[in-house]
C-alpha cells in the first residue's frame, strides 16, 4: 500500500496545488485520515471544494447529523433484528415474493409517472442493437466489435453475471486489456488523471469476441481451472478453483506483451441509484490508507476525473472504483459492449482501435434526424432512470436464531470492517426516491488489497493490481434465485459463500483465518446471515 502523503502530493500536483506542509502523526483510532482532511482543501480545484470530494454533509442540520450518526452506529445486539433492517434499500424496497425477477422490480416510492419512464428505459435495456445500415435506423450501430447486442444479455435478470462454462458464451464476463504507463507522457497522463491505465495498441481496452457481419471477432477467452483443497482446523476440507486466463483465436495479431488480462464478472444492477446517492464525507470517513487504528485494514478511495465538470471526484462504481457515475458506467458499457456511441462516449466505432482498418470502416448508425450519436440523450435519460430505480429486495428470515446468530458471527469477525452495515443517503438527492434513505448495502466503496490469491496485475487509477473495490452484499443471497448459479468474486472463480470467504487475502487475510477457524455450526449461521441479505 502507497503511502498517504505520497498519494496525497500527487493528488494535489495533479491538481496544480501547492503540497501539504508535513503533519505530525495523528494518533491511532481515528478513521478520518491525512487523505480525507487533505481533501478539504480548496486547493483541490482552486477556491471552491469540489462537493464530489467534501469531507463534512452540507445536507443536513446539527440534528439530523446527530440522527444519522446515531442509526448507521454498528449494532452491538443480536438478539433480535435492528428497526428497519427488514427494508435493506430504504422506502423503495421490493417486498415481491422470491422469484426470478427479484432484481428486477422497480423502487417502489417512485411516482405513477416514474414508473413510465422506468418501463421505458427497462425496453432499452432489454433492446437488441443491429448492425448498419438497417431498416430500423434507431436501433443500428452494434459494434463493429462488441460482447453483446443488449444491456440485458450481460446482466442477466439484472443480476450477476456467470464465467464461461465449458463452450458456453462468455457474454456475462469478459476480459479487460491494460497495461500501465511507459513513457513518460503516459505517466503524467496518469498523475492528472487524464487516463486510468492504457489499453492494448491493437485490442483495446477490452477483448471483443463477437463482430458484426464481414468482420472477424479478435478473440476468445481461455479459462483454465486448477483445483486446490485447503483444510479448515475442524478438519473440514474445501476445493477451491484458481483459474488462469489466455486469449485463444486472436484476429489480428498477438497482444502488446506488457497487456495485462482482467475478468470482470457484470455485477448486480439493484440499488445502483442508492449507493450514488452516498454523501461522499460517509465514505471517506472510512478511508484509513495507513492503518492509523492498527486493525489491518487500510481502505482508501479512487479518485478519479468527472468527464463532465473536469473535477476530481469520488469514484464508487465498478470492480476497481473506476466509474463515478452511473450514466458513465452505462456510457462506458454502451462503448465497450456493444459498440454504441453516446453523448458522454461519443465512439460510433466503440472499442475499434487505429490498428484494426477493417473495422473503423464499417458503417456507423449515426442518424442526423436524431442526432450526433448512435444512443442519444434521451435513451442515456431513460437507460440511467431504470439503472438507478432498480429496488433492492427485502430481507428474509432476519429474525430467524440463526440467521441472528450468524451476524453476530459477521460482525465478530471483523467482516464489518470493509463490508459498512448502513448509511443515510443525501437530503438533497435529485430524486426523492433516493433522498435520506437509510440503506444497508454492506460496502464501504472502498479499495482494499485482497492480497497476491486474488489479484489480476491490471492497475485502474489509484487501484493497485491487488486491489478492488468492496462490493456491497445486498441481495447475495438471492443469487441463485435469479442467475441460477452460485459464482462469486469478480471472476467468477468461488462457487459458493464459503469459497468466497476463503479466497480473501490481504487486509482480509484475519476475518478469513477466524472462518476457517471456527466450527462448523458458526461458519454455517454466518452462510445463513449472508443468504438473508
Amino acid at each position: 500500500m502507497r503511502r498517504p502523503l505520497e498519494f496525497l502530493r500527487r493528488l494535489l500536483r495533479a491538481a496544480g496545488s501547492p503540497l501539504l506542509p508535513k503533519r505530525p502523526a495523528r494518533p491511532a483510532g481515528r478513521r478520518c485520515t491525512i487523505l480525507v482532511l487533505a481533501l478539504t482543501s480548496s486547493a483541490i480545484a482552486g477556491d471552491l471544494q469540489p462537493a464530489s470530494l467534501a469531507t463534512t454533509r452540507g445536507d443536513l442540520d446539527a440534528r439530523d447529523q446527530a440522527r444519522v450518526t446515531a442509526v448507521t452506529r454498528p449494532t452491538t445486539d443480536f438478539s433480535k433484528p435492528e428497526p428497519f433492517e427488514l427494508m435493506q434499500g430504504g422506502a423503495g424496497t421490493s417486498e415481491q415474493d422470491v422469484s426470478r425477477d427479484a432484481f428486477s422490480q422497480s423502487s417502489t416510492n417512485i411516482t405513477f409517472e416514474e414508473e413510465g419512464t422506468f418501463k421505458l428505459g427497462n425496453a432499452l435495456f432489454r433492446k437488441n442493437w443491429v448492425s448498419s445500415p438497417s431498416s430500423t435506423q434507431a436501433s443500428d450501430g452494434l459494434g463493429p466489435l462488441f460482447n453483446e447486442r443488449a444491456c440485458q444479455n450481460c446482466h442477466l435478470k439484472d443480476g450477476r453475471g456467470r464465467p464461461p462454462q465449458g463452450d458456453a458464451d462468455t457474454t456475462s464476463m469478459f476480459l479487460r486489456l491494460a497495461r500501465d504507463a511507459g513513457s513518460a507522457e503516459e505517466k503524467a497522463a496518469i498523475a492528472n488523471r487524464q487516463m486510468l491505465n492504457f489499453p492494448d495498441p491493437v485490442y483495446g481496452t477490452q477483448l471483443q469476441e463477437l463482430a458484426v457481419p464481414g468482420l472477424r471477432g479478435e478473440g476468445r477467452m481461455r479459462v483454465d481451472y486448477q483445483e486446490r483443497e485447503v483444510e479448515l482446523t475442524d478438519g473440514t476440507v474445501v476445493s477451491l478453483r484458481k483459474p488462469n486466463y489466455s486469449v485463444t483465436d486472436l484476429g489480428y495479431g498477438p497482444l502488446d506483451p506488457h497487456t495485462t488480462l482482467s475478468p470482470r464478472l457484470t455485477p448486480p444492477m439493484i440499488g445502483l441509484g442508492l449507493i450514488e446517492q452516498i454523501a461522499p464525507a460517509d465514505i471517506l470517513a472510512h478511508a484509513d490508507p495507513v492503518d492509523h487504528d492498527n486493525d489491518g485494514i487500510s481502505g482508501r478511495p479512487n479518485i478519479v476525473l468527472d468527464g463532465p465538470s473536469g473535477e476530481l471526484t469520488l469514484g464508487r462504481f465498478g470492480w476497481k472504483a473506476q466509474t463515478a457515475s452511473i450514466r458513465q458506467q452505462a456510457a462506458d458499457a454502451f462503448a465497450g459492449d456493444i459498440g454504441i456511441s453516446t453523448p458522454e462516449e461519443p465512439r460510433h466505432w466503440g472499442d475499434c482501435t487505429a490498428a484494426q482498418a477493417e473495422c473503423l470502416a464499417m458503417p456507423n448508425g449515426v442518424q442526423e434526424r436524431l442526432g450526433p450519436v448512435e444512443a442519444p440523450a434521451p435513451v442515456m435519460d431513460l437507460v440511467t432512470f431504470y439503472s438507478q430505480n432498480l429496488a433492492v429486495p427485502a430481507r428474509r428470515d432476519l429474525a430467524a436464531p440463526d440467521v441472528l446468530a450468524g451476524k453476530k458471527v459477521f460482525y465478530e469477525m471483523g467482516c464489518i470492517s470493509c463490508h459498512t452495515p448502513k448509511f443515510v443517503t443525501r437530503r438533497d438527492a435529485p430524486n426523492k426516491a433516493q433522498a435520506f434513505q437509510l440503506i444497508w448495502p454492506y460496502s464501504d466503496f472502498l479499495l482494499h488489497d485482497m492480497g497476491p490469491g486474488l489479484a489480476d496485475g491490471q492497475a485502474v487509477g489509484d487501484a493497485t493490481g491487488s486491489e478492488w473495490r468492496t462490493p456491497p452484499l445486498w441481495g447475495i443471497g438471492l443469487t441463485e434465485t435469479v442467475n441460477g448459479n452460485s459464482f462469486f468474486l469478480h471472476d467468477g472463480r468461488a462457487r459458493s459463500l464459503t469459497e468466497a470467504i476463503l479466497w480473501h487475502g490481504g487486509e482480509a487475510q484475519k476475518a478469513r483465518d477466524r472462518f476457517a477457524a471456527a466450527n462448523a455450526a458458526e461458519r454455517d449461521a454466518l452462510v445463513k446471515f449472508l443468504e438473508s441479505l
